[in-house]
């Protein structure tokens, strides 16, 4: 038996912000997964920071991923914590591409065939009037 695919949620739902984390938010809204990229040492760097979580440098740029990755890790959520959270729905670590990892959701996939190392590829969804996340999907 195939179960539905896991879907988006719908909003609005609780997300960490600050003023480090404005450009990521940004652009998100535009479509765009960006991150930041150590001009000294070349770490990619996420989720922002002041300094290099390497080297310390105050010099991180803002980069634009291309969105593709694999899961590192995921589990899937009958019962939320959190009322505003819809289940189900699959947290996982992604590992991307330019080497930083992030915490996210699958979306696009039935829960049992979410698997470690699945190619994935982001996909944006508007959960709010002002909030755009980023969710990842099977890469096709």
């Amino acid at each position: 038996m195939t179960s539905e695919p896991l879907r988006p949620q719908t909003g609005p739902v609780p997300h960490a912000s600050s003023h480090l984390s404005v450009p990521f938010w940004q652009g998100c809204r535009d479509s765009e997964l960006c991150y930041q990229h150590c001009e000294s040492c070349g770490l990619s760097n996420f989720p922002p920071t002041e300094h290099c979580r390497q080297c310390l440098s105050p010099d991180l740029r803002w980069a634009k991923s291309e969105g593709l990755g694999e899961i590192y890790s995921w589990t899937v959520v009958h019962r939320p914590v959190s009322p505003e959270f819809e289940p189900p729905y699959a947290p996982a670590i992604i590992t991307l591409d330019e080497g930083y990892q992030m915490l996210t959701n699958v979306v696009g996939v039935a829960p049992e065939d979410v698997a470690i190392g699945m190619r994935v590829q982001v996909q944006f969804h508007e959960v709010g009037p002002d909030l755009t996340l980023p969710y990842f999907t099977e890469f096709s």
